[in-house]
């Protein structure tokens, strides 16, 4: 895989691109949203965002559309005790989103 600039990374032969903002994310986390902009082109954007401790245990990564935002949807990634928000810039509907995460997890 290249970088791309602006701070993103671009995978082989995708439109869509991970921007690495953060240096730390929920372990697993990367792996899914690089999958899911090399099975979907219709994501533009995928940027994970503030990490946080929360009371809840959950034992595998979850992924789960919150909100709409202006052009693409909020995701709250849930491992452990941790919880990322993971902003999404996309044409697709709701729920095909949610279908492509499931396939990506």
């Amino acid at each position: 895989m290249s970088r791309g600039g602006m701070g993103g990374r671009m995978s082989k032969g995708d439109r869509g691109r991970l921007v690495w903002n953060h240096s730390t994310h929920i372990p697993g986390l990367i792996r899914v949203l690089e999958t899911l902009i090399a099975q979907e082109p219709d994501i533009q954007t995928v940027t994970p965002g503030r990490l946080s401790t929360v009371r809840s245990n959950a034992p595998h990564l979850r992924l789960k559309v919150s909100v709409p935002i202006r052009g693409g949807y909020k995701i709250i990634a849930r491992k452990g005790k941790s919880a990322q928000e993971v902003f999404i810039l996309t044409s697709l509907e709701q729920a095909s989103l949610e279908s492509a995460i499931l396939r990506a997890l």
